[in-house]
């Protein structure tokens, strides 16, 4: 058996193909976290995967925010699968069960723990040396701290505390448990690139909580027990630990094994990581089954890279998939859905009874069925509701709407018309356009009462308008005249010069001290007195200080008057 796990930071990262991504690893359970997928967002091709069933939980308050999935192969079908460790999630006869004491946790922190769709739990039976046996896989994403943010800390302390509550109560219930993802907390100074620059490293909560949750200094690797004394040292540590970091039962030594980079500083050319990601399994099935473990940097896509475990048993397959699986999700069964179903819970005698009484497709009326059943025949007219006058005028605007889009649409022409100079209309004097006024009402048979209805004042008002528009538009055709005739090196001067002071480029960047290379540029996004400020730093990736290769510690404020 193999066991995989990956942060994949987006479900994108498979983007030659989610089947050919999982083929790749051959493995029989493969758990992905910080999938950034919501159920409305989630398609058939991600959900349902040829040789694989599926176990998604999903944030149910943020969009493309966190979320985590189990891929298990057909052959390796759990039994039982439940999203969340608190249980609120899971319906009944469907659940893992084994909850533990969750008393020091209220109603509402235990739901909002399950909120961000951060578990999934999936319940395997293999065959092991002392008969058959349950195996169950706790898929997780562990909250990040936000040093901004007090709640958040909080929050991971509540997360680590329900994982490791559930997690024991499983095991105490018989079955074998492996608790595997990203757990977001380096765990010893061998598993962070720079453990000195961390202030009170040992003093951090997430590492306290990992030294009681495993055996911590009671390891093996660092007593140097023998393999006859590795299994009672796990069932009786003094820190109450009942699992072991696979990774470090295998390497206990081994630097610089970093699962997780900055992509923003491009530490993972120089290995500037740390390790966050774990395969936990309890003392047991470590002895037992665990034949190697280790960490795939080579493996690109993430900020992450993948962890696996191999285990020398064999899983047994479940002749059906749990419900949980996305192939009984409606969406996915192939039954179409109504909007109604999404907004009322609708009962299958309710459902029966409207099926039955569904009318015509384009909601019509009475009238309108009839009519359509029955078509009119020549000398069976029906009678028709004459058009109101309110319905004439709608009509008539309508129509002269139309009209006018038409020849504005004729009006364009081709794309070269906007490229034309543009010729100068004439403009009707004053004269002319009485003249033409006075034909026209000549011509239409309705005008004469219209212009003996409006005033003598009116009239004058509005030929004195015409004038003083006149004037206005032959001054600017002079001034755009006079400015024609200008040679075009006074006019490109003047712009050329104002465009440049306005749309100024980035600053020149200057050369760094210790490789003399062009620096990059970098704005702060960081809440306070800097924020928007722009600076130089080494364009080379972050790493230690020691490295001649990595970035140097140059840095220069760009200024304002730059």
């Amino acid at each position: 058996m193999k066991i995989v796990t990956w942060n994949i930071n987006g479900i994108r990262t498979f983007k030659n193909g989610i089947k050919k991504t999982l083929d790749s690893f051959d493995a029989d359970i493969i758990c992905v976290q910080e999938t950034k997928v919501t159920r409305d967002l989630l398609d058939e091709k991600t959900a349902i995967v040829d040789g694989y069933n599926s176990y998604f939980s999903f944030s149910r308050g943020r969009s493309g925010y966190s979320g985590v999935a189990t891929y298990c192969k057909d052959t390796a079908t759990p039994f039982l699968a439940e999203e969340g460790l608190t249980g609120l999630l899971a319906n009944q006869g469907e659940a893992v069960g084994c909850y533990g004491d969750q008393v020091e946790l209220s109603s509402e922190e235990l739901l909002a723990l399950d909120n961000e769709g951060r578990a999934v739990i999936t319940q395997h039976h293999f065959i092991g040396t002392d008969g058959p046996q349950k195996l169950t896989v706790i898929n997780v994403y562990c909250p990040r701290a936000d040093p901004e943010k007090p709640e958040r800390k909080q929050y991971k302390l509540q997360f680590y505390q329900l994982l490791q509550c559930r997690a024991e109560a499983i095991l105490s219930s018989g079955s074998h448990v492996i608790v595997l993802g990203d757990v977001n907390t380096s765990h010893r100074p061998i598993d962070h690139c720079d453990p000195n620059d961390v202030d009170n490293f040992e003093d951090n909560p997430g590492r306290k909580w990992l030294d009681h949750f495993l055996f911590g200094k009671a390891e093996k690797a660092q007593n140097g027990n023998t393999d006859d004394e590795f299994e009672e040292v796990c069932m009786k540590s003094a820190s109450g630990g009942k699992f072991v970091d696979s990774f470090r039962r295998f390497h206990p030594k081994r630097s610089n094994a970093f699962t997780c980079w900055s992509t923003l500083t491009g530490a993972r050319q120089t290995n500037y990581g740390t390790r966050i990601d774990y395969i936990f399994a309890d003392c047991c099935l470590v002895e037992s089954a665990f034949i190697g473990v280790d960490i795939m940097p080579e493996v690109e896509g993430s900020d992450h890279c993948p962890v696996w475990a191999q285990l020398s048993c064999t899983l047994q397959s479940s002749t059906k998939c749990p419900p949980l699986c996305t192939r009984h999700l409606p969406e996915f069964t192939g039954r179409q859905q109504k909007l109604s179903r999404f907004f009322v819970k609708v009962s299958e005698k309710d459902r029966a009874s409207k099926d039955s009484e569904e009318s015509l497709p384009g909601s019509q009326d009475d009238g309108e069925i009839r009519e359509n059943l029955n078509p009119v025949v020549q000398g069976n007219s029906v009678a028709k509701k004459r058009p109101t006058c309110r319905e004439k005028d709608i009509n008539a605007n309508k129509t002269k709407r139309s009209k006018q889009m038409k020849t504005e649409s004729n009006a364009k022409g081709s794309l070269l018309a906007f490229f034309k100079p543009k010729q100068t209309p004439s403009i009707p004097s004053s004269e002319n356009l009485s003249l033409e006024q006075t034909e026209s009402s000549q011509d239409s048979p309705g005008s004469e009462s219209d212009t003996r209805s409006c005033p003598g004042n009116v009239q004058t008002e509005s030929l004195s308008v015409v004038t003083e528009m006149e004037t206005e538009y032959q001054d600017e055709v002079e001034g755009e005249s006079t400015s024609i005739d200008q040679p075009k090196d006074c006019k490109k001067g003047p712009c050329t010069g104002f465009w440049k002071a306005v749309l100024r480029g980035p600053p020149q960047p200057p050369l760094c001290k210790s490789h003399n290379e062009p620096c990059v540029l970098r704005t702060v996004k960081k809440a306070g007195p800097n924020l928007g400020r722009q600076f130089f730093v080494c364009a080379r990736p972050q790493g230690h200080s020691s490295n001649p290769q990595a970035r140097c510690n140059f840095f220069a404020w760009v200024d304002k008057g730059k």
